[in-house]
């Protein structure tokens, strides 16, 4: 069942639907705020937008630095279960 809900970003109020837990939405929508709030505090143009945008491109490169750790995690999962599964064989 979508829930509406209403959060705050960077002091504009947004009513986002959603059929998430509307506590995890309004955690997303905190994190985003905090990211805007983070960027402003050391750039010198006020543009909510470029804000915004410079906010989307650090969160993005979060997100890809994690998958890619989380792929080099598998990669290695993998590569111990081949030894393991060569040594039990060995048995």
């Amino acid at each position: 069942m979508d829930t509406k809900i209403q959060v705050e970003i960077y002091g504009q109020t947004y009513s986002i639907r959603a059929g998430a837990d509307s506590e995890y939405i309004r955690n997303i929508a905190r994190y985003v705020d905090i990211k805007m709030r983070e960027i402003a505090s050391g750039t010198p143009t006020v543009d909510s937008m470029k804000i915004a945008v410079l906010a989307a491109l650090n969160i993005t490169d979060e997100f890809f630095q994690l998958k890619r750790q989380k792929q080099d995690a598998d990669k290695e999962v993998e590569r111990r279960t081949e030894q393991l599964n060569h040594i039990l064989d060995s048995v």
